[in-house]
C-alpha cells in the first residue's frame, strides 16, 4: 500500500465524507501532507472540528487499518479505474473501499442510477425490476443504495438480466444494512460491487444516507426515480444528480399516491423529465 493510500485510509477513518474544507486542503497540500499536518496538531484552532480529528488520528494504528483492508479493494484518485466523474462533486470522496469484483468500476461510465422508496407498491417494485434489467440489456450497470423497497428490486432486476450492479452504502462493506439484505449482496457482489467512503466495520447512521446520495448521482450518467415522498433521501439524491448537471428523471404514479408525490413534484418543478419507458431513459443518456 502506498503512501498515499495510506494516508487517504487515514483520513476515511477520522473525517465524516463531504467536507469542502477538508477536500480543498487535501488539493492544495496532498493527502499525506494533512495527514502530517493534523498529527501534528496544525488544525487545533478548531476548524471543521480539527481538535476532535487531530485526537481521534493520533489514536489510529496505521497497522490495524491496513489489515482491516484485507480481502477489499481500495480506489483512490491515483487508481487507473478511479471513476473521474466523482471528480465533479464539490467534495469527492478521499478513497472508496470496494467489495466484490473490482472490474464493475470500469462500467461505471456507462451507468445509471435507480432510487426510490424503502416502501414501494407493487407497482413501484414491478418497474424498478423492469427497468433495470432493460437497462442491463441496453448494456448499462445499474447503480443503487442497497436499501429496502425500490434499491433491492432495481439491483435484482439487474442481476436477473445477468447484469453487473453497484451498491453504494451509507456503513462499511462488512456491515450488512439491512441484514435482511445478506443475501442480495452476496450475489451483487459476484459480478458487481459494494462501494463505500468508510472503513469496512463502520455502523450505516442516517446522516451517512444522505452523505452518500452525492455518490449514487455523481457515479451515474443519469437519475431514475421511481416513487419518492416529498421529503425523502431519493429525492435529495435527485437534486444532486441535477446539480452535477446530470439528467434527473422522474416515473409518474396515480396522483393520489403519496408514494408517487416526490416524483410527480420534481416533474412540476421542471427538475426531472418524466420517463415511462426504458427508451425513453436511453435516449435521455445516450448523447452523454
Amino acid at each position: 500500500m502506498t503512501p498515499d493510500e495510506i494516508a487517504r485510509l487515514t483520513l476515511l477513518a477520522t473525517i465524516e465524507g463531504n467536507s469542502r474544507f477538508w477536500h480543498g486542503e487535501v488539493e492544495r497540500l496532498g493527502a499525506e501532507k494533512v495527514v502530517e499536518d493534523i498529527a501534528d496538531g496544525r488544525y487545533l484552532d478548531g476548524r471543521s472540528s480539527g481538535p476532535r480529528i487531530t485526537d481521534a488520528m493520533r489514536e489510529l494504528s496505521t497497522e490495524k487499518l491496513i489489515e482491516s483492508m484485507e480481502g477489499l479493494e481500495l480506489f483512490t484518485p491515483s487508481s487507473p479505474d478511479w471513476p473521474e466523474q466523482l471528480n465533479q462533486l464539490l467534495a469527492p470522496p478521499f478513497a472508496l473501499i470496494g467489495k466484490g469484483n473490482r472490474s464493475a468500476i470500469k462500467d461505471a461510465d456507462r451507468s445509471i442510477a435507480i432510487v426510490g422508496s424503502r416502501n414501494p407498491t407493487n407497482y413501484g417494485s414491478r418497474i424498478a425490476s423492469d427497468f433495470a434489467a432493460g437497462l442491463v440489456d441496453n448494456e448499462f450497470l445499474i447503480v443503487s443504495g442497497g436499501a429496502l423497497g425500490i434499491d433491492s428490486d432495481a439491483h435484482r432486476g439487474a442481476l436477473a438480466a445477468d447484469g453487473r450492479t453497484i451498491a453504494i452504502l451509507g456503513g462499511g462493506v462488512h456491515e450488512i444494512y439491512p441484514a435482511s439484505n445478506a443475501h442480495l449482496y452476496r450475489a451483487i457482489m459476484e459480478e458487481g460491487l459494494l462501494l463505500s467512503e468508510v472503513l469496512p466495520h463502520v455502523k450505516a447512521m442516517p446522516h451517512r444516507f444522505l452523505i452518500r446520495n452525492r455518490l449514487i448521482a455523481a457515479l451515474a450518467l443519469g437519475t431514475v426515480v421511481i416513487e419518492a415522498a416529498m421529503r425523502s433521501g431519493s429525492i435529495r439524491t435527485a437534486r444532486d444528480a441535477g446539480e452535477l448537471y446530470r439528467p434527473v428523471m422522474a416515473v409518474p404514479g396515480p396522483i393520489t399516491s403519496p408514494t408517487s408525490a416526490g416524483c410527480h413534484a420534481l416533474i412540476t418543478e421542471r427538475k426531472a423529465e418524466l420517463v415511462s419507458s426504458i427508451d425513453e431513459i436511453v435516449r435521455m443518456v445516450e448523447p452523454l
